[in-house]
């Protein structure tokens, strides 16, 4: 993105201020700042779900320049993870996994066998058949996570994947979204509050009033 600033309320808030980034294909980059900071408007700029006041986002090398065409990469290019998990409660993981295939041309008789095999890659193989309610935190957000790679993304957005999560859940997810990032070369964006969390990334980025205040490497990088 480049000089990227969003106002709310008329111009009477400034969530984001001049803000220019860019992420490398494969990277881990980390979101950190208080509430009310700007990470998750910048996540919704960046993924398409608002729009700029002000500024270019360009994804893929392409500023897309109409809904639709977001719309377009977020079904074929973008995965998502919450912090609620937004799993649907009549469902079953199976079939939650599942949702974001038919934006794609995955054929239907394809669809179960790979939501499947998604839900075993994140330990779930032997819960495909249990609903949300039916699941512990750790478990939901983890079939969240299995749901987020339904459409084979090129890049992985999370927004507090491990803010509803004990210590030791959250610990287990990020390391499964390290994991999974390794294993499906995959560009992963993560907004945090959490230390423990940004530390696994490549780059980490300080968000204060909706400005970069900081950027360090992570351990990793």
């Amino acid at each position: 993105m480049i000089g990227v600033s969003r106002f709310y309320d008329a111009g009477c808030v400034c969530a984001l201020d001049n803000v220019s980034l860019s992420v490398k294909h494969g990277e881990f980059l980390a979101v950190i700042g208080p509430s009310g900071s700007g990470k998750t408007t910048l996540l919704n700029l960046m993924s398409g779900l608002d729009k700029p006041t002000m500024g270019t986002v360009i994804f893929n090398g392409a500023a897309p320049a109409k809904a639709s065409d977001w719309s377009v990469l977020r079904a074929l290019e973008i995965g998502f993870v919450f912090q609620s998990f937004q799993l649907l409660p009549a469902f079953t993981a199976l079939e939650n996994v599942q949702i974001p295939m038919f934006g794609t041309k995955r054929p239907l008789s394809e669809r179960t066998q790979y939501a499947r095999r998604l839900l075993d890659q994140v330990g779930l193989s032997s819960k495909v058949y249990r609903r949300p309610d039916e699941l512990s935190s750790g478990e939901k957000q983890r079939v969240a996570i299995a749901r987020s790679l339904a459409n084979e993304p090129s890049i992985l957005m999370a927004d507090e994947p491990t803010g509803n999560l004990d210590s030791k859940n959250a610990s287990a997810v990020m390391e499964l979204l390290v994991h999974l990032r390794q294993t499906h070369g995959l560009t992963l964006v993560v907004v945090t509050h959490n230390a423990s969390v940004a530390s696994h990334a490549d780059r980490c980025l300080e968000f204060i009033d909706g400005r970069i205040a900081f950027t360090a490497e992570g351990s990793t990088g």
